[in-house]
């Protein structure tokens, strides 16, 4: 079976476009951002649940009268990370949003203004407000487990609505900021000073039309949403908490591993453009794990459990490369890809074998990550293996990722399951290549004497 070179065109123009909009470029952009933040939160909130993850005699005891002093800095770390992820994750948007304008269009924009004044609109969002005998009244209210104080909701996890859970807010306040912003400066409201005044005074005053232009815009838009007793915040909460709902069933988490290798196979990075779009699902989901929520699609389930090797779920494909494969070309690829391959890094797999256009392997490039993300799913959903409450390094090996993503060696041994059973669907298709490749290998040799 072959693909036609015009549907691999038309396909690749289409999927190429819309990977290389500046809307998933800058989203792309705010997804790497937040790596290092989350990983930082992941690593302390650990250390403070050392105990429930290992359940040995007398550790409880020795960790509370050593470390566990420490829990309540360890806290702290943690919010000033995962605290305040909807800041850095929208805030790295705004900016780079900024910028692509700025080069593409030729604006004169400055990105680092447009960031404060992201940060200036994201914070008029931040404090509930209702409208009350006539005038706008600060929220207060007090419950066991949140805090409103001035219209402002907090828990031991710092400010709510600047967490995981006001990235969706976040990212739609960033792009009406930058669309103001560029609306203004396109039609030249601005305020222009002489050449003779130093750059970042010039910048300031450039900035202070468009800067009132989005403080009026978005208060009045909040301003509006209070009267009917809603605000911003709310109303942008219910689509996201719609996605994310779909997104932690079987069917829908399912359908995030099909989007992925749909486009790696058409040689786009699936993986870093989708996890773009769920990262502030995951993040948020994380979040309400810690407080006692039961979500599967939380941190990093798919380096933890889905594509363990790399898209494709290809680490126990590639042993088998190494170890068994009689076709040359087939066996140099493995020993090329071994090493890579345990730290979830597979791109001489994708391009080498090659799995990009390969017909004969798009199947089992698609069921693999399903077969071993069904498994790693219901063993999460039916509480067989601990719940995801941190985010490990996505190169984590097999094994230790699980361990680290849900604080318990039973995540460890569902990870080893999960790359067993993406094996078991690769088995059938690679065996089969191979043969056809060694054959082919052969024929070749023949020709030569």
């Amino acid at each position: 079976m072959k693909i036609s070179d015009s549907f691999k065109e038309s396909m690749t123009e289409k999927v190429g476009k819309f990977a290389g909009s500046r809307f998933v470029r800058a989203i792309m952009d705010a997804g790497y951002s937040v790596i290092a933040f989350s990983i930082i939160g992941a690593v302390f909130l650990i250390l403070q649940i050392l105990p429930q993850a290992f359940q040995i005699p007398g550790f409880a005891e020795l960790y509370a009268n050593t470390v566990g002093h420490f829990t309540n800095l360890f806290q702290v770390i943690y919010n000033s990370t995962m605290g305040i992820l909807a800041l850095v994750f929208a805030g790295t948007f705004t900016y780079s949003y900024t910028k692509i304008y700025q080069e593409e269009e030729h604006l004169n924009l400055n990105p680092l203004s447009s960031l404060f004044m992201f940060m200036m609109a994201m914070f008029i969002t931040v404090p509930q407000l209702v409208w009350k005998n006539g005038s706008v009244e600060f929220v207060q209210s007090l419950s066991k487990t949140n805090i409103i104080g001035g219209g402002y909701a907090v828990s031991t996890s710092g400010v709510t609505r600047i967490a995981a859970v006001g990235i969706f807010t976040g990212l739609v306040v960033g792009w009406l900021t930058v669309q103001i912003y560029r609306f203004t400066i396109k039609h030249n409201w601005a305020i222009k000073m002489p050449a003779a005044v130093p750059a970042g005074v010039a910048n300031s005053f450039s900035s202070l039309i468009p800067g009132f232009c989005v403080a009026i815009v978005v208060s009045v838009l909040n301003m509006l949403l209070i009267f009917v007793g809603t605000d911003i915040f709310k109303v942008l909460y219910i689509p996201f908490s719609f996605i994310s709902n779909i997104a932690d069933t079987w069917w829908g988490f399912l359908v995030i591993i099909f989007l992925i290798h749909f486009l790696w196979w058409f040689g786009i990075h699936g993986a870093t453009i989708i996890s773009s779009f769920y990262t502030p699902i995951v993040l948020a989901n994380m979040a309400s794990n810690k407080l006692g929520a039961d979500h599967f699609f939380a941190g990093d389930p798919m380096n933890a459990f889905v594509i363990i090797g790399g898209s494709g779920a290809t680490l126990g494909m590639t042993i088998w490369l190494v170890s068994r494969a009689k076709s040359i070309q087939l066996r140099e690829i493995g020993k090329a890809e071994i090493v890579p391959a345990f730290f979830n890094i597979n791109e001489p797999i994708l391009f080498g074998l090659p799995i990009v256009y390969n017909v004969q392997l798009f199947i089992p490039f698609v069921l693999a990550p399903i077969a071993s993300g069904i498994v790693g799913y219901f063993a999460v959903t039916t509480h067989l293996v601990d719940k995801i409450i941190a985010q490990q390094p996505w190169p984590t090996p097999i094994g230790l990722g699980g361990f680290m993503a849900t604080a318990s060696w039973k995540g460890g041994i569902l990870a080893i399951i999960c790359a067993t059973v993406a094996f078991v669907v690769w088995y059938p298709f690679i065996r089969h290549y191979d043969r056809v490749l060694l054959k082919q290998e052969q024929e070749q040799e023949q020709k030569k004497y």
